[in-house]
């Protein structure tokens, strides 16, 4: 009879014990949270938009960071060299793709640091020119991603500037050197489009702050009719010393983003940041789900902006003509 009692009560510790741990080991073998990389070449102040775009775009696929994903953030914080050892982080951690943000050098970098590590960039112009993949319907590799062809965008933001400037004969380009790839671009479709408005072009080099003073010094010397700013993210965390020399100098300036108009810039035409990171953030769920890199085409922004700072015109001097105000996305008053 004691032996039947101790083993009820073995078979019953054994039943209780097994009742607590069970959820313990149910909750063991959950998958854990995926893990995306981030890569930024420069720093998070003015990302915010942005980011609420890419979350967006991967709500849109089903995840939300924070409780169905994790994204691991690394900014160079305008330091280009550091963007190899960055990747080489993320790459270590294993996370289950990168996403590269800030210009082609992040996603040059992730691209040397892994060929197995799904990539989903954004950027600028064209992604077959800078090597990232074998072609725009057809990647290849373990990179795809957004490409918002801001250099595409050359002609469309001269035009504007011509209806600014309609007297403009010389157009000065203000250009990064150290952002070789998109300077060198952004040149041949400028000037191809200058050539065919009949504008001559002068270009202009700094790869630092004393330089960017000195270009406007050299500028002001010269007296081009209007000045075009390339693409690039030393002159994009620059924009406020941009805008300020630009009206010191009394220059009429196109910008490539909106972030210069906000500043007090002339007029800025190009890709709606927030909604190509919306579109990355969607391809990278998408990768999440299965889908292989080389299978997705890269997608091309569909949504432009044109922001005008009106009260910026009126201290040039400048007439905003009605048929710009009527396309304007946004006039800053």
């Amino acid at each position: 009879m004691v032996t039947m009692r101790r083993r009820e009560f073995i078979t019953l510790l054994g039943g209780t014990v097994a009742s607590l741990l069970s959820p313990l080991v149910a909750r063991g073998q959950q998958p854990a949270m995926p893990v995306i990389g981030f890569l930024n070449s420069q720093s998070p102040e003015r990302y915010a938009e942005p980011l609420r775009g890419l979350r967006q775009g991967l709500k849109e696929a089903g995840y939300i960071e924070g409780e169905s994903l994790t994204i691991d953030y690394r900014w160079a914080n305008n330091q280009i060299e550091r963007l190899p050892a960055l990747a080489a982080e993320l790459v270590r951690r294993r996370v289950a793709l990168i996403v590269t943000t800030g210009g082609p050098s992040s996603a040059l970098a992730a691209k040397a640091a892994t060929t197995t590590i799904p990539v989903i960039f954004n950027m600028g112009g064209d992604p077959v020119e800078f090597g990232l993949v074998a072609s725009l319907a057809r990647p290849g590799g373990n990179l795809t991603g957004v490409s918002f062809m801001s250099l595409e965008m050359t002609a469309k933001r001269l035009e504007v500037l011509r209806e600014l400037v309609p007297g403009a004969s010389r157009v000065a380009l203000l250009a990064n050197p150290a952002d070789a790839a998109v300077s060198e671009s952004t040149l041949r479709e400028l000037e191809r489009a200058a050539t065919a408005m009949g504008l001559k072009v002068q270009v202009y080099n700094a790869d630092t702050s004393g330089e960017i003073e000195a270009a406007f010094e050299s500028m002001a010397v010269e007296r081009p009719d209007a000045l075009f700013i390339t693409a690039s993210a030393f002159l994009l965390v620059r924009r406020v010393q941009l805008v300020q020399l630009a009206a010191f100098h009394r220059i009429p300036t196109a910008y490539p983003l909106r972030d210069f108009t906000e500043a007090g810039g002339l007029m800025s035409y190009g890709a709606s940041l927030r909604d190509a990171y919306r579109q990355v953030g969607v391809y990278a769920g998408r990768v999440l789900k299965g889908a292989k890199p080389q299978d997705l085409p890269v997608a091309q922004s569909t949504k432009f902006e044109l922001v005008i700072n009106h009260p910026t015109a009126r201290m040039l001097g400048l007439t905003v003509p009605p048929s710009l105000f009527a396309l304007a996305d946004e006039v800053i008053e």
